[in-house]
């Protein structure tokens, strides 16, 4: 892959957590001694988690920034690590995932004095380059399926990890069924008129907090049904003109937002669900002033925000 990937994959900024530039090399995976080959390499990197949370250290400047170890010199936490994944390479260096998660909490505070803490990826997520971002993110979601897929959906007999940590196969030789890294698709849509746009809010979010609706898709249903569905469900608002914007990975725990733009049929809004607290139109006057109202947009990390940010600019 070339330096310019995968910037060039999209026309507008890209969201967080995504568009790192990580060459997978998938490839590499395919060994049965994938492990020993990578850690016999110069540079390779470990890019440990521990119960969800992300290894994160201070720059030189201050600034946060992904703490990764030298695999030379850690071969002891391979070996005490509950599942080693491949991550990939970036400038022909190796990075892998390692979940340390069964360390208990002196033990891992010992373990890794030096070389940082372990944070929620969300908290500190926008204080990370766009590299160490994604690389963490694609790291905390593969460890969420492993801890999660131990054993067989089909027969419930224990599953063995292979292909670099990308995939699960079950041990029972009379089952053998083989699963895969999911990700659970979920639309989120910027739902305007033309002059205001629609938004809304869920009891358990900070108080003033709003964003766009938002909502996992079913089966048998396409995107922009999805989208269309859950405006209607939380809003009872029609939609239009469904349009795509980016999307943006985002594992906490498990899912691909895809982002999307969509001009409301009609704008009486009628909660026809819990789900939702609070719906309201909002014009772009009253979004750039929306601290004032002591209202507050969604994290900057996140495609919700991206979405209002982008459709304001094109207001002009």
């Amino acid at each position: 892959m070339t330096d310019e990937y995968p910037l060039h994959l999209i026309s507008r900024r890209p969201a967080a957590y995504g568009f790192g530039g990580l060459d997978r090399s998938a490839h590499l995976r395919e060994g049965a001694d994938w492990l020993e080959t990578m850690l016999g390499r110069t540079g390779t990197r470990l890019v440990p988690v521990w119960r969800s949370r992300s290894l994160v250290q201070a720059g030189p400047g201050g600034d946060l920034r992904a703490a990764w170890l030298d695999a030379a010199g850690h071969s002891g936490l391979v070996a005490r690590a509950e599942v080693a994944v491949f991550l990939g390479e970036k400038d022909g260096i190796a990075h892998i995932g390692l979940d340390v998660s069964g360390l208990g909490e002196e033990q891992s505070s010992t373990l890794f004095s030096g070389h940082g803490e372990f944070a929620d990826l969300r908290a500190v997520g926008p204080l990370l380059g766009r590299f160490d971002g994604s690389l963490l993110a694609y790291a905390r979601g593969l460890m969420y399926w492993h801890q999660r897929h131990r054993h067989c959906g089909v027969c419930g007999s224990p599953t063995r990890s292979i292909k670099g940590g990308h995939q699960r196969n079950c041990t029972n030789q009379a089952c053998g069924a083989p699963t895969f890294p999911r990700t659970d698709p979920a639309v989120i849509m910027l739902v305007h008129d033309g002059e205001r746009a629609l938004l809304g809010r869920q009891r358990v979010w900070k108080p003033g907090m709003y964003s766009t609706l938002a909502g996992f898709v079913e089966p048998g249903e396409t995107l922009e049904e999805a989208v269309a569905r859950e405006v209607w469900e939380e809003t009872d608002i029609e939609v239009e003109d469904v349009r795509y914007h980016s999307s943006q990975p985002w594992p906490f725990p498990a899912s691909i937002m895809l982002g999307f733009e969509a001009r409301a049929r009609t704008t009486r809004i009628s909660r026809n669900d819990d789900e939702v607290e609070d719906a309201r139109w909002f014009t772009r006057d009253e979004l750039c002033r929306f601290h004032e109202f002591g209202n507050s947009l969604p994290r900057h990390d996140s495609i919700a925000r991206r979405l209002i940010e982008d459709w304001l600019a094109s207001l002009g």
